[in-house]
């Protein structure tokens, strides 16, 4: 199932006053970009996230990890409380610091 572009701009006008956001769109659905690094995407309306140390860690406190996976075969990503702007926003940060800088293009 593809996900909608409403979800999308759902997503995106509630996080990207906070943070610098942008996505691509793949196969129906949205790969979400922070800082020119990946951190997850949208898939079947649901936004999933990277799963790293420091965002394990930021939730094992709130003691709330919620996880899918985005298709058969891929591996487990965090699932995103949108509705939790602050902690959302707090977790993307977190992946952003955790992923490597982005090749360069030749």
């Amino acid at each position: 199932m593809a996900s909608s572009k409403d979800y999308l701009n759902y997503v995106l006008k509630r996080l990207t006053e906070s943070l610098d956001l942008s996505y691509r769109p793949m196969m129906g659905e949205y790969v979400i970009y922070s800082q020119g690094k990946v951190i997850g995407g949208i898939y079947d309306d649901r936004f999933l996230l990277k799963k790293t140390k420091t965002a394990l860690e930021l939730l094992k406190d709130t003691g709330n990890i919620q996880t899918a996976t985005p298709y058969e075969g891929a591996k487990e990503m965090l699932v995103a409380d949108i509705d939790d702007k602050e902690m959302t926003c707090r977790l993307i940060e977190a992946i952003v610091s955790d992923l490597p800088e982005p090749k360069k293009k030749k």
